[in-house]
This record gives C-alpha cells, sequence and structure tokens, in this order.
C-alpha cells in the first residue's frame, strides 16, 4: 500500500518554500478573509503602520517581499506618506497568490504604481542598490533562510535604504501572552480551518510562529546581516512588531 504523507510538513526533499507555496496556493481564495477575520481586522491597521517608518525622501522604489494578494502595496499607497513611492513591486512564491493580487491591483486603478511577480525573497533577481525601501508582512518566517532573506534586502537596498519587517510576536506581559497562546494554539486552526478548508495549514501558521526568533532576536539577526540603527515597534502589546533596520 502506498503511504500517504502530509504534505503540509517538508520532506527531506522537498524544501520549505515549495512546501508554502503548495499551502498558499490553496487558500489563497480564502486569504484575504483569513487574515481579516483572525486578526479581527487589525492586520489592516498593522499593516498600514508600515508606512510610517519609510525612509524620508519623495520618489521611493519600493520592493514588498511576500506580497501575497498585494496587500501592502494597495495599503500603503492609501496611507499619508503613500503618496512619497513611486512604485512598488511586490513579489511572492505563491503564483495564485500573485493571480489574485494582479486582479486586486487591476479594479483598483493601480497598475502604474504597482507591479506583483512571482520570486524567492532568498533570491532576489534585482540589481544591487536599486530599491530605497523594502516591506515584508508575515512572511520572513516562511522563507527557508532568514539569513539569505536579510543579506539580500541589505544587497537591493540603495544607501540610507530602510527594510521594514513586519511579524508575529510573543507578548511579554503574562495573561497576554497565555490567552495570546491559547487562540493561536486553539482557536485560530478551527475558525482559520472553517474559512479555508485547510486545518493543516493553520496549524502550519500556530507552529511557524511560536519557532519564530522575536525582539531582541531578530533584531540581532538583522545586524548581523549588515543593518544599521536597527529598531523594534511593538504593535497591540507586542502580539505583533515591526523590524526596522537601516543601510
Amino acid at each position: 500500500m502506498k503511504k500517504i504523507t502530509n504534505n503540509s510538513h517538508p520532506t527531506p526533499k522537498e524544501k520549505k518554500s515549495a512546501i508554502v507555496a503548495k499551502m498558499f496556493n490553496r487558500i489563497a481564495h480564502r486569504y484575504d478573509l483569513l487574515n481579516r477575520v483572525v486578526s479581527f481586522g487589525q492586520d489592516i491597521r498593522w499593516r498600514k503602520q508600515i508606512g510610517q517608518y519609510l525612509p524620508e525622501k519623495d520618489a521611493l522604489e519600493h520592493l514588498d517581499l511576500a506580497t501575497g494578494t498585494g496587500d501592502i502595496p494597495i495599503m500603503i499607497l492609501g496611507t499619508s506618506n503613500g503618496n512619497r513611492i513611486k512604485h512598488t513591486l511586490g513579489l511572492d512564491i505563491s503564483t495564485e497568490m500573485i493571480r489574485i493580487g494582479k486582479q486586486k491591483v487591476l479594479k483598483k486603478g493601480l497598475s502604474k504604481q504597482i507591479t506583483l511577480k512571482t520570486g524567492d525573497a532568498t533570491k532576489l533577481d534585482l540589481k544591487n542598490n536599486s530599491k530605497d525601501s523594502i516591506s515584508m508582512a508575515f512572511g520572513i518566517r516562511n522563507v527557508d533562510s532568514v539569513e539569505n532573506a536579510l543579506s539580500e534586502m541589505k544587497r537591493v537596498l540603495r544607501p540610507n535604504g530602510r527594510a521594514l519587517i513586519l511579524e508575529f510576536s510573543i507578548p511579554k506581559q503574562t495573561i497576554i501572552r497565555l490567552g495570546y497562546l491559547f487562540y493561536f494554539r486553539h482557536i485560530l486552526p478551527i475558525v482559520g480551518g472553517l474559512i479555508t478548508g485547510d486545518y493543516s495549514a493553520l496549524k502550519y501558521l500556530n507552529k511557524s510562529v511560536e519557532a519564530f526568533p522575536y525582539g531582541q532576536a531578530f533584531l540581532k539577526k538583522m545586524k548581523d546581516a549588515g543593518f544599521k540603527k536597527t529598531k523594534a515597534h511593538s504593535l497591540c502589546f507586542g502580539i505583533a512588531t515591526i523590524y526596522q533596520g537601516d543601510v
């Protein structure tokens, strides 16, 4: 009898990025709804807040990694600082996410300001010093190598450029942390599974968040990659964090 494997977990022969791409291709049709529901709408506010920390210059050439369906490029343009962005290139390893994202961009009439393509954050097909700013929301923990992704970000950033990475983190306050972990471990997989029909994808989310280095541990990784003036902007009592680093 042929052995059935769970395709939500990497095998020795398959890279993490390939597993993640397949997973997000499966849930792409409900991804935006999933984000809004499981975060109680907070993800919209968090993504927009990235715009507050853009470099202080105009006509920015911006890069958004793990762009998904293009939420960051679209949402930042809707902020007060969005008019400083000349163009945003959004990359994601999921072809289905990009397909849906392109439809959103076209529908909103933003095709001149936003371009979406498939791409791997650890192997960017971009020239050195070609971007002024880079964002990445809830994607850094999904790459094959965090170090490679950070190194690539630094390589493509121009002098005085800035990387802004939004990611889940673990709250320090005991009561909030316990409630947060209970929600992530027990409630989110059920609610997310009902929305997407893919329970394994939501179990992966929980495990990846808890295993990922956050706070000072992640800032150290940014410093090791060569970023300067690193900062961590805590959101919602530490539920999420925007990490900032300059070159």
